[in-house]
């Protein structure tokens, strides 16, 4: 008997940012599983279904966990923020999946921080950009460093994701200064808190002043290229159209 898994990208936070698949796969699920954070964003909506949940760190088990609940003949989502695919549990997802070959998994994709951070703040990645998670939990900070003086070398506007916690206080001022060595001080940038969710806040600032911002988990940090600039209080990085 074949078995199936949803693994659903549900947005930034609201609901109502979330696609209409992610929610109409939701409403057909008997289980939700996810990170405590994630579930308590849904649960209010999705009455009737049941919910499990796993603490940070738990990944692994949190996935068996769907595995074995889609065994029993429900149908079972898997919850991520954001899209499933970036930073998300898709990868890990087909990585536990190969040890249970009789159940499909299906990803539905989901509005991930970056473009729903950069909605906010106007237009900053128009052009060619990168995204780097500054969590150094599952890569290395040497390799995370790399890719920080690579993109910044090559001039890509650069999105931030996890740039501070209570242990990497020092983070976001570190890439910052790997950055500097590369892109201009004036270089705008953005900085948006707790997109779709209670609390939400953004601003624009130069790069200088990024380097001594405040930042935590629930923080999105935006840094231009050498031609994104300010227009009508927005963060906009052109496409280079000939004719503006």
């Amino acid at each position: 008997m074949s078995h199936k898994i949803y693994v659903v990208g549900i947005g930034p936070g609201a609901f109502e940012q979330m696609t209409a698949k992610a929610a109409d796969i939701l409403r057909q699920s008997d289980v939700i599983i996810g990170y405590t954070v994630y579930i308590d964003l849904v649960r209010d909506h999705l009455p009737g279904k049941q919910f499990l949940s796993t603490p940070m760190t738990k990944e692994a088990d949190r996935c068996r966990m769907a595995f074995l609940e889609a065994r029993k003949g429900k149908t079972v989502s898997m919850i991520c923020s954001g899209d499933a695919g970036i930073y998300g549990m898709a990868g890990l997802m087909y990585e536990i999946g190969a040890q249970y070959p009789d159940t499909e998994l299906e990803v539905i994709p989901g509005v991930t921080a970056a473009t729903a951070g950069a909605a906010l703040l106007g237009a900053p990645l128009t052009h060619d950009f990168c995204v780097i998670s500054l969590s150094d939990l599952l890569t290395s900070w040497k390799t995370i460093e790399e890719r920080i003086l690579a993109a910044s070398r090559a001039d890509f506007s650069i999105c931030l994701y996890n740039p501070s916690s209570k242990k990497r206080r020092d983070y976001l001022k570190k890439a910052c200064e790997l950055m500097l060595k590369y892109k201009s001080p004036d270089t705008v940038c953005g900085i948006v808190k707790n997109i779709g969710r209670e609390g939400e806040e953004k601003f624009l600032l130069t790069l200088k002043d990024l380097k001594d911002a405040e930042a935590d988990m629930f923080t999105t940090v935006f840094v231009g290229n050498s031609q994104t600039k300010t227009l009508s209080e927005a963060m906009v990085t052109p496409r280079g159209y000939k004719d503006v």
